[in-house]
């Protein structure tokens, strides 16, 4: 056996069994849960002389977080464009990413990922830049070919989060218009096995289409995709319906996926904030699930994701943490409350969302809609030991009243002590225990703003931090 956590306050996110309990758990040498339970630890595995023994004296106990919703190559462009909305933002990126090399979102991805599980999220679903730059004209609803950057410029992200220990999922564009149907279908059979290759087994969730069509411009794309799916039985995850800019034209594509028959548990929906109800009814009758970015919605101005609405038609929902440059700090708590609170303000009803029900969908629900909650997502026999250790009492968040409002109310990323990947500490104290951590924010710092002189910016501290260096 690997490690023994005790006297935990242990906050399972099960569906069975307690919401909270004081207790312990096992870790095997395979970095899966062996046994849990209440109470003491039995004094003979504390004995056990080769068994590492973890006290947490009392603090909180959690599933590591889901991040449903990634795009971690990003993590160099934090604070961009800050008064812009969706199409406005991404070209600011797209003019920084145009002057990037492999190398370049190498070290952002990598950079991203270890930020992620420092921050307490252990699995994410990453949205790979497609290494083909598309200039999206949301007035004619059509994309405008640019940059076409080698293979290597998506082959480096994917050992970015490896390197970081990230568990994660690849999501892959097809860029189909890009080039002969051939040939792009080609290429994303082999970044799919790419994925599989260059990411260890137990970091490995597996890989997805990046779904494309809202910025499509025939169905053909959506056909494309679907044979995607069948062939490599892939997962698929739409951007759809972000932003009010051209809606109708947005919400007119919904058929082309429908009619290509992509509707289905593997298939889902990022964003949705303004679908009509015939879509909502369509995605609940078909089992489609939506993933739910409330941190980047609110920054983009994008609209108020109804997910209440969503949930009550028998939809499953996620959570994710989107974009670093548009959530700007990779905060689960910061996410959770401010769906949460946004939420209650939309509804004027402070019960319509829980403590529980929050923590639920960027822990459980996340990896349910994933596809991946045998693995990851709660603190059960058998999953992964994925988890963080939150002192409620450092900083002190006062006398209990309600273990899980306390957790996602009062606690963050001040009182996060400890990150767990599979029983492995891989942060302590909001610092990474990777010794690539140590050469990671200079390598960021110097390819990003390299990339902006030959955009023909300047960031705004690059010569103080030159004349203090």
């Amino acid at each position: 056996m690997r490690l023994l956590v005790h006297n935990a306050l242990i906050i399972p996110v099960s569906d069975a069994g307690p919401a909270w309990f004081a207790g312990w758990f096992l870790v095997g040498d395979d970095g899966r849960i062996a046994a849990i339970g209440e109470g003491p630890a039995d004094a003979s595995l504390l004995a056990q002389t080769h068994l590492r023994v973890l006290d947490v004296g009392g603090a909180l106990v959690a599933p590591g977080f889901v991040s449903a919703h990634s795009h971690l190559f990003t993590s160099g462009m934090r604070g961009i464009s800050p008064g812009s909305t969706l199409y406005p933002w991404v070209m600011s990126m797209v003019e920084v990413l145009d002057r990037c090399e492999p190398d370049d979102v190498y070290w952002s991805t990598l950079h991203g990922a270890l930020d992620f599980l420092a921050n307490g999220v252990t699995s994410a679903y990453n949205f790979m830049h497609p290494r083909v730059t598309w200039r999206y004209d949301p007035v004619t609803a059509s994309p405008v070919l640019g940059r076409i950057a080698p293979v290597e410029f998506a082959t480096r992200q994917m050992d970015g989060a490896a390197d970081a220990g990230l568990r994660v999922m690849n999501a892959i564009r097809l860029n189909d218009e890009a080039g002969p149907e051939d040939e792009v279908v080609g290429v994303f059979a082999d970044m799919v096995a790419e994925s599989s290759l260059r990411t260890p087994t137990d970091q490995h969730l597996g890989a997805s289409v990046m779904g494309a069509v809202q910025w499509a411009s025939t169905p053909r794309s959506a056909e494309l995709e679907v044979a995607m799916m069948r062939t490599h039985g892939v997962s698929n995850q739409a951007h759809f319906v972000e932003t009010a800019e051209g809606i109708e034209t947005q919400r007119e594509k919904f058929a082309w996926y429908d009619d290509a028959g992509a509707f289905g548990p593997d298939f889902l929906f990022g964003h949705f904030v303004h679908p009509t109800d015939e879509m909502v009814a369509r995605v609940a009758s078909t089992g489609c699930g939506v993933v739910w970015q409330a941190t980047s919605n609110g920054r983009l101005g994008s609209g108020f994701a109804d997910v209440v609405r969503f949930q009550r038609a028998g939809i499953q929902v996620g959570m994710g943490l989107d974009d670093q440059s548009c959530t700007d700090i990779s905060d689960p708590w910061g996410n959770m409350r401010i769906g949460l609170y946004t939420t209650r303000a939309m509804y004027t009803d402070a019960s319509v969302m829980m403590p529980a029900d929050v923590l639920r969908l960027h822990t459980l629900g996340s990896a349910e809609v994933l596809g991946v909650a045998d693995r990851v997502g709660s603190l059960e026999v058998g999953k992964m030991a994925d988890f963080v250790v939150v002192d409620h009492r450092a900083p002190d968040t006062g006398p209990v009243w309600d273990v899980l409002a306390t957790y996602v109310l009062a606690c963050g990323l001040r009182n996060l002590k400890q990150v767990y990947v599979g029983g492995v500490l891989v942060s302590e104290d909001g610092r990474s225990t990777s010794p690539l951590a140590a050469v990671a924010g200079g390598e960021l710092r110097t390819r990003m703003t390299a990339a902006a002189s030959r955009w023909g910016r300047e960031l705004p501290l690059t010569t103080i931090e030159a004349r203090l260096e």
